[in-house]
């Protein structure tokens, strides 16, 4: 599969996707580690992709996102923006009410045992 092909399946599938360095137990990075924190106080469920094992959607994420940096937050199949963005919106309050709505309207599937 085209990595750009691959790019649009990851986000039309997760309706809350961080694309990071390293994973949020691990951060690689400090901007991947305080947008990765933010999200888990939320408190919700979120998908998140480590750019640092996959080369590929590291070079064509920013192109095909117009967004040269990451981290970078997708809702909806829509890009939110980096760590600044995720930082302020969360401060402000708003990272939370958009995740809690999100996640109210795409709940996780339930695990089977």
């Amino acid at each position: 599969m085209e990595t750009v092909e691959r790019i649009k399946q990851q986000i039309a599938e997760h309706p809350i996707l961080l694309y990071m360095k390293g994973s949020p137990k691990l951060p690689s990075c400090g901007f991947s580690s305080q947008a990765s924190q933010a999200l888990m106080n939320c408190g919700e469920p979120f998908a998140f992709v480590d750019i640092l094992q996959n080369p590929d959607i590291r070079a064509e994420l920013p192109i095909y996102a117009d967004w040269p940096t990451f981290p970078q937050l997708w809702v909806e199949g829509e890009l939110v923006g980096g760590c600044d963005i995720i930082i302020e919106m969360f401060q402000k309050g708003e990272l939370q009410s958009l995740i809690k709505d999100v996640a109210e309207r795409h709940p996780a599937p339930e695990a089977s045992e």
